[in-house]
């Protein structure tokens, strides 16, 4: 018998983005949010006016780091910021090594995450975990 997970819809997507969005408007944050499935394929994407650009690339990284590491990408920020910079070379894949990426849990898997860039890290991680949020899991 095969196990089955949960995973994320669009409607999902719909909502974190909208809460998201609403948490940098409050703000006057000017960011990109970026979606992906546990795979770290983009499912959505906002780029609020004013926004950098390149915030575009750097939230979709961070949020596939996440979801790939089944963790935020936060905990890769400090292992490096820590010392072990050598941590660099042994995830070729994983460039968004910045906090702003949070992984989203339901019911222990990693169903996705949430990257953000745009203003300062904690800020951006602040941002994205009012994201998931709108989906009430605890």
């Amino acid at each position: 018998m095969l196990a089955t997970r949960p995973f994320l819809q669009q409607a999902d997507v719909e909502k974190i983005l909208k809460a998201a969005d609403a948490h940098a408007a409050k703000n006057n944050w000017a960011v990109t949010i970026a979606v992906v499935d546990d795979g770290g394929h983009v499912l959505g994407l906002i780029r609020r006016d004013g926004c950098a650009t390149v915030s575009a690339y750097i939230s979709q990284e961070k949020a596939r780091a996440s979801a790939l590491g089944r963790r935020e990408s936060k905990v890769y920020e400090d292992i490096i910021n820590n010392g072990r910079t050598s941590f660099l070379a042994a995830t070729p894949v994983l460039h968004g090594v910045l906090e702003g990426g949070v992984n989203i849990v339901a019911n222990g898997h990693t169903i996705g995450a949430v990257g953000v860039s745009g203003v300062k890290s904690d800020q951006d991680a602040e941002i994205a975990k009012a994201g998931i949020a709108a989906l009430g899991l605890s």
